[in-house]
């Protein structure tokens, strides 16, 4: 049996205040469910002390927690999620539209549904190199992050895609609402990222990160905000996220990475407002492009309706 793994979590200032749970839930990637059997079993420890779920948690804590086991991968299929749409199938690929609230593929410490489970339970076949949890996985969202994602269904689709992604002939186009008025309202981030130097569940623009560029261009002016269309060139881990935090442009509900909780309140967010909204990529076999489309959830565009009822 894998070991249980052990965690320092540092809370920031944008979490003072926040019920533990609440606040290990997004920092974790954990369902509510499972940050609450993790309190109830003791695991997560301010100092000595057990915390229970109704704790409220202080700029600078630093919280102890014992994840969950890594997951049995003849088991990750168990928890599905009815929303995620299949928007695209051939014999090499599928693509679907992910809801929030579900993770790319299985991982230590998440016990909710995956894009990979549902398509197994699904029926849908994924037989590919690598480690059993995450066949057919080229791509990823963050468990927060909604919209298109391509997964391959067999080697010769898997080799395919991952050259066209390491060669940037995909075409990732998301949707961001950021924090205040862009300033210019195009342009491109250049800027390396790597693991935050002092808090190990985020990401930041760091010098001897690796090479990352996000460009954007202007959709729109709201009160306050900035609705951008943005478009990747590399994929690391939390990209955008970072990038505009780092402009102190941070995603409108991205608690983690600098938002305002006042605002994200104010419109019912409870997650970074970040849609994949188009894919482009060749066809394995045909080479034939194929571009999709997503509309925004019923989440962000109830954001957008309360900014601009502001306006």
């Amino acid at each position: 049996m894998t070991p249980r793994e052990k965690r320092v979590v540092l809370i920031d200032e944008t979490l003072e205040g926040e019920r533990v749970d609440i606040a290990l839930t997004g920092l974790l990637g954990l369902s509510r469910s499972a940050v609450a059997d993790l309190l109830n079993a003791g695991d997560v420890l301010q100092g000595k002390k057990p915390l229970a779920k109704s704790d409220r948690v202080k700029a600078g804590d630093r919280l102890q927690v014992l994840l969950p086991a890594e997951i049995d991968p003849l088991d990750f299929t168990r928890v599905v999620s009815d929303e995620l749409d299949v928007v695209y199938d051939d014999a090499d690929v599928v693509v679907i539209n992910k809801p929030v609230g579900v993770a790319a593929h299985p991982s230590p410490g998440w016990q909710g549904p995956t894009v990979l489970g549902d398509l197994i339970s699904r029926g849908y076949p994924i037989s590919t190199s690598g480690a059993e949890e995450r066949k057919g996985i080229v791509q990823r969202l963050d468990v927060g992050t909604t919209g298109l994602m391509v997964v391959a269904k067999h080697e010769d689709s898997y080799i395919a895609l991952k050259n066209q992604f390491r060669s940037r002939t995909v075409s990732k186009v998301y949707h961001a609402l950021v924090q205040g008025h862009m300033d210019p309202t195009e342009g491109t981030i250049d800027a390396p990222i790597g693991r935050h130097p002092k808090e190990d569940y985020r990401f930041a623009v760091v010098a001897d990160g690796k090479p990352s560029v996000t460009h954007f261009s202007l959709i729109e002016f709201l009160p306050g905000a900035t609705l951008l269309r943005v478009e990747l060139e590399t994929g690391r881990t939390h990209q955008i996220r970072v990038h505009f935090s780092a402009l102190r442009h941070p995603l409108v509900g991205d608690l983690a990475y600098g938002a305002d909780p006042v605002l994200a309140a104010r419109l019912e967010l409870k997650r970074p407002w970040l849609h994949a909204i188009q894919l482009s990529f060749d066809q394995p076999s045909s080479g034939e492009r194929i571009t999709l489309s997503s509309e925004y959830p019923a989440d962000l565009k109830h954001a957008l309706t309360l900014l601009g009822s502001e306006s």
